[in-house]
């Protein structure tokens, strides 16, 4: 398999789980930044507003991502059939699990 195949194949293994997100101009733009890695699978949890036109206007031609979107009500329906699950957040939170830094999360196991 070449390096360009391998990249493409992995990249359908990556899932992109946005939980309860209150804007949905991010949504667009989360679904932008993907299409330019190659992801396209989105997974949105009670999205407060979806689907919305700041949504799509700030996709920017990541519309195919837009339309091909999960929604779903609970984060455990989103990761129900994954096998590793890394989450991100801006804000402080109180889970008392192990913070991981980036590289160590994406260093081959």
């Amino acid at each position: 398999m070449t390096p360009d195949a391998l990249t493409v194949a992995a990249a359908r293994n990556v899932r992109i789980v946005l939980v309860r997100p209150t804007h949905p101009g991010n949504i667009g733009a989360v679904a932008r930044g993907m299409k330019n890695f190659g992801l396209t699978s989105l997974w949105l949890v009670a999205p407060r507003v979806f689907p919305h036109a700041d949504a799509s206007a700030r996709a920017a031609g990541a519309d195919d991502v837009l339309a091909g979107a999960c929604v779903v009500d609970e984060l455990a329906q989103a990761v129900a059939d994954c096998h590793l699950v890394l989450g991100t957040s801006v804000r402080e939170r109180g889970i008392g699990w192990a913070p991981m830094a980036p590289a160590v999360a994406a260093a081959p196991s």
